[in-house]
């Protein structure tokens, strides 16, 4: 996702906290989500490490997508969706930052399906470095490149990055939201359900590619595979009907050393 209006030039540095200033990429205490007043998710408390994939599964309505929402303030854009609780980013409250586009340009966000933009493959991916004041070309050339290889999409497009994204392949398309999240150079990366308009071969090259990618930036994965979770995660957290059940070392919760027996049910694909 690419956030449109960026004031990128006026970002506070506080946002921008290093990891040697904060224990955690993100905390959450008592987050608390409801939609026209119906509790969608109640009292969470997680945190997520700096430079960890941290994963995030359970069935579907558990709240796992409002939760993601929650962390970029796209409460904003839903009157009906009301968020109570902290959350702290970089050590910041995020209900405390005045400039919320700065925020969202720290947050890459890919949703399940592909949010495309009415531009050129190469636009899709040099917007969000537009915005950030970078106008060289050959900056931006290889800005591109790296993030839609980084993609696993390079090698498909290169001869045509002039022509609409719009016209890729649902699942290249995915792929070109994918690039251009990591165009935003975000400290945090925020996935759901990426891998759904993916084919299988193609989700493997994106996993190695996520592995790699937790060296530069902290990666928040929201899977209904259970198995991707296992592959990726260093640590997960269960969402079951609006509750966080818990938050373990992701190989503890396979091997069935979590706190609740309700997440091995789950993992071992007996409800949901």
């Amino acid at each position: 996702m690419v956030n449109i209006g960026l004031d990128v030039s006026s970002m506070s540095d506080s946002v921008m906290t290093t990891a040697t200033e904060v224990a955690h990429k993100l905390e959450v205490n008592n987050l608390t989500i409801s939609y026209d007043g119906t509790p969608a998710l109640s009292n969470v408390n997680l945190s997520v490490r700096e430079h960890e994939i941290f994963g995030i599964i359970g069935p579907a309505n558990a709240g796992k997508t409002s939760f993601l929402k929650s962390l970029n303030r796209m409460d904003t854009f839903n009157s009906s969706m009301s968020v109570n609780g902290q959350i702290r980013f970089n050590g910041l409250d995020i209900h405390n930052l005045k400039n919320i586009y700065a925020l969202r340009s720290r947050i890459g966000v890919v949703f399940p399906l592909p949010v495309g933009l009415p531009l050129t493959i190469y636009e899709n991916v040099a917007l969000s470095p537009r915005l950030r004041g970078i106008k060289k070309r050959r900056e931006l050339d290889e800005i591109v490149e790296r993030c839609l290889t980084r993609a696993a999409l390079w090698d498909e497009v290169k001869d045509r990055l002039n022509s609409l994204g719009s016209l890729l392949s649902g699942g290249q398309q995915q792929r070109l939201t994918i690039a251009r999240a990591l165009s935003q150079e975000p400290d945090l990366l925020m996935l759901d359900e990426f891998s759904i308009a993916v084919d299988p071969v193609t989700t493997m090259r994106i996993e190695d590619v996520l592995k790699e990618l937790k060296q530069d930036m902290t990666i928040i994965l929201v899977t209904n595979l259970v198995q991707q979770a296992r592959r990726l995660a260093d640590r997960t957290a269960f969402f079951l009907e609006g509750e966080c059940v818990e938050v373990g070392v992701t190989e503890d919760l396979f091997t069935g050393q979590g706190k609740d027996q309700r997440t091995l049910d789950y993992i071992e694909g007996k409800f949901g």
